[in-house]
């Protein structure tokens, strides 16, 4: 031991104090044999001083945990602790303590009153600390307990709600904040939609106030004035008035811009990345943290996890299903818009083809000035809805590779009710002692059977999605129609007669055959992915869980297709 000691004096200098009192602690273990003297020189060496890297090398080496725990708390004289999923630090205590901080200190509240302080530590002769600790935590009397930093790291990330090696945001309060924030993205385009429902309802207001506008004018144009003035006047004014009225529904929906938070490709990781919603200089954005090391192997060893870390992945997968639903969502909205723009478009592109009907069969005069404001008018309809028309086909062709990358991937249950692929994957034995809290391992239930309910939910949206699609695709084939029936019509009606009106015929014809042509392209596309979703099935099958029977026992409820919500 004597050599030991030197060499460590010779080659670290600036070593920490702390590392003298390692050696010291740790020399038992070369005593009982326990690990060779070479063996711990080296680590000693490489630690620097750092207890967490000395245990990280020692359990390396096949040293049990409670070989070191005794070496440590028999050399400070203090009494030592291990993580535990009952040990948790008061929630008033922690909510003004820095976490993250506590676990690069490495030590722990495990209680505190305002006589004494009960505090886990791993380096209990650190002055500077042990001062820091009576600060933070209002006393002047801290009673220490030995505790290695794996346990200690463990009891700080228990608190956060974490499981090993996640950060803060896998906290399940964090992750309860994201969920929120992601429920209330989806009100707001919720009250998008209503708004636009609206605006339609005004947009169907100025559609007929400007026919009954043009009628009436009409009328006058042919009959002159008469004894039918009367009948004219009044559906002038009907028409004036729906068209003032329908554009004071219509202006609050038309400064709608469905612009929430930035999205990313939603699939679910199970765990292994972490949605976090985060203020960034084009406002707020939901970001994904990097892959978490050893969070892929945790999850695939899930018959082994203890309640406590099923739940908390639990809470990552159903917000990682809740993002999908506020992307669906925003999806649905943007296509919502669309149907709303091309609807004015196609009455826009009526307007017009009536003017051009009415200034090419009409000799010019004082009434030209009537042609052309229909002209004008049915132009500006036509640009203020067709200017959506790419956004809600970029929504629809996002929407198919969304759902089609979520439906290609593994699901939730399929996750949960795999084949034990392994002997060793078995789930453990329970081995039920009077200390176990008697709702845990139900808790863990409900917290799976939430998760379960809440795919099922996004199934539905994924279905609500994809009829909205189709609703979408048969907008692009009315409006299609209606931009050809215009050509079509002025073609047939004036024949070949001047070539550029020809060519401006034509080019409606074509227009509209091509948004007829598109339309049925992603119609076609949406009938067949609806009926490849479980709730267009005849009959759906759901298992009830019983979690205190096997999952083969479970009971099931069958739909039958009259009950589905897209029957008939």
């Amino acid at each position: 031991m004597l050599m030991l000691q030197k060499s460590l004096l010779a080659v670290s200098e600036f070593v920490e104090e702390s590392a003298q009192s390692h050696l010291g602690a740790l020399g038992p273990l070369v005593d009982r044999g326990v690990i060779q003297e070479p063996e711990l020189e080296k680590i000693l060496l490489d630690s620097g001083g750092s207890i967490k890297k000395m245990e990280k090398s020692l359990k390396e080496l096949g040293v049990d945990k409670h070989e070191i725990l005794l070496c440590f708390s028999s050399h400070y004289g203090l009494p030592f602790v291990e993580f535990s999923e009952r040990l948790a630090a008061p929630r008033e205590v922690l909510e003004r303590l820095d976490l993250s901080e506590l676990k690069r200190e490495l030590w722990f509240p495990v209680s505190v009153s305002p006589v004494e302080a009960r505090v886990a530590i791993a380096n209990p002769v650190d002055s500077m600390l042990l001062d820091k600790i009576r600060e933070e935590l209002g006393t002047d009397s801290l009673r220490l307990i030995f505790a290695l930093p794996g346990d200690i790291i463990r009891m700080v990330e228990h608190n956060q709600d974490v499981n090993p090696g996640f950060g803060p945001q896998a906290g399940r309060t964090s992750l309860a904040r994201t969920r929120t924030r992601l429920a209330s993205e989806r009100t707001k385009m919720s009250r998008y939609r209503t708004t636009m429902a609206k605006g339609r309802t005004g947009l169907a207001a100025i559609r007929t106030g400007v026919k009954l506008i043009a009628i009436s004018l009409t009328l006058l144009r042919i009959f002159g004035i008469g004894w039918l003035s009367a009948i004219e006047v009044v559906i002038l004014l009907g028409g004036i008035f729906m068209v003032v009225e329908g554009i004071t529904w219509y202006m609050p929906m038309r400064n709608v811009e469905p612009r929430g938070i930035g999205y990313v490709p939603a699939r679910s990781t199970f765990g292994t990345t972490i949605p976090e919603i985060r203020a960034s200089e084009v406002g707020t954005v939901l970001t994904r943290s990097e892959p978490v090391n050893g969070a892929q192997e945790l999850r695939n060893r899930w018959n082994r996890l203890s309640p406590v870390m099923r739940r908390r992945f639990f809470a990552i997968d159903r917000s990682d299903l809740a993002e999908e639903r506020t992307l669906l969502a925003m999806y649905r909205t943007k296509m919502a818009r669309s149907r709303t723009g091309l609807a004015f478009a196609s009455t826009g592109t009526s307007v017009v083809g009536f003017g051009i009907l009415l200034w090419r069969n009409y000799p010019v005069g004082a009434w030209s000035v009537f042609y052309a404001g229909l002209i004008v008018t049915g132009v500006l309809m036509f640009m203020e809805g067709a200017r959506w028309y790419f956004p809600g086909r970029r929504a629809v062709v996002e929407s198919i590779k969304t759902t089609r990358q979520i439906e290609e991937s593994t699901s939730i249950w399929d996750f949960m009710f795999r084949a034990f692929s392994r002997l060793d994957d078995l789930p453990p034995r329970l081995a039920l002692k009077g200390t176990y809290a008697a709702g845990i391992w139900g808790t863990t239930g409900l917290a799976l059977e939430r998760t379960l309910l809440a795919e099922r939910r996004n199934v539905k949206a994924r279905l609500r999605t994809t009829l909205a699609r189709s609703r979408t695709a048969l907008r692009f084939i009315r409006t299609g129609i209606s931009i050809f029936s215009v050509g079509f019509g002025l073609q047939v009606y004036f024949g070949w007669g001047s070539r550029w009106w020809t060519i401006f015929d034509f080019v409606l014809i074509i227009s509209g055959l091509f948004m007829v042509a598109e339309g049925a392209f992603w119609y076609v596309k949406a009938e067949q992915r609806k009926k490849q979703l479980p709730y267009c099935w005849e009959g759906l099958e759901i298992r009830i869980p019983d979690y205190a029977k096997p999952t083969q026992l479970w009971k099931k409820v069958i739909f039958n297709y009259e009950d589905n919500e897209c029957g008939g």
